[in-house]
């Protein structure tokens, strides 16, 4: 890792048992239980910022919020926009929160906008998962898996990887399973 990427990242994934994070026409809410939703709150407070992407934005409009215990937080992680074309709207539900700090990235190069952070949750679309997953930034995977299957037509909930051998893959050890509600919580460590 370079010295100017954050000190921690985890990679949040909420999927189906067949690893789609949403309906092939882009319904995704609410994929899990609000059991694993209670629990992400918990995690965005531990975490100094989220990172998202203008899809997940103009998809979602999601808060990105931690109101663990049903009550938000008086100060909330800053929220790191990936938005190549400046597309996110004035009017975006992030902005609610005015004990935040948003903040939109031009560029792709998710390092750079996680710089200076000392742990950044990853909230995001399958492209995005893959860059941070190809580049080697991700420390960690929270994975909440609910007891639904999507089908083929779904949307992955990572991208192409575009790996030509398995010794190159991203390779984690899991170190937590927990049922929340109907989910599964599964954390992974990154080994290599």
């Amino acid at each position: 890792m370079s010295a100017g990427n954050p000190a921690r990242v985890t990679l949040k994934l909420a999927t189906s048992l067949d690893g789609r994070i949403a309906l092939a026409n882009g319904t995704s809410q609410w994929i899990t239980g609000p059991e694993s939703r209670a629990e992400v709150h918990r995690m965005r407070a531990a975490h100094a910022a989220i990172l998202t992407g203008i899809g997940t934005i103009l998809a979602d409009d999601p808060r990105l919020t931690a109101r663990p215990e049903g009550v938000a937080r008086p100060i909330q992680p800053d929220i790191l926009i990936m938005d190549t074309a400046g597309r996110t709207p004035a009017t975006a539900a992030v902005h609610a929160e005015a004990s935040r700090r948003v903040r939109l990235f031009r560029d792709r190069d998710l390092g750079a906008a996680m710089a200076g952070y000392a742990s950044v949750m990853i909230e995001a679309g399958s492209a995005i998962a893959a860059a941070a997953l190809q580049t080697g930034l991700v420390d960690r995977i929270e994975w909440f898996r609910a007891p639904v299957v999507l089908g083929g037509d779904g949307l992955a909930a990572i991208a192409a990887l575009a790996l030509e051998r398995l010794g190159a893959a991203p390779t984690f050890q899991r170190v937590s399973l927990v049922e929340r509600g109907l989910d599964l919580h599964e954390s992974y460590e990154r080994i290599s």
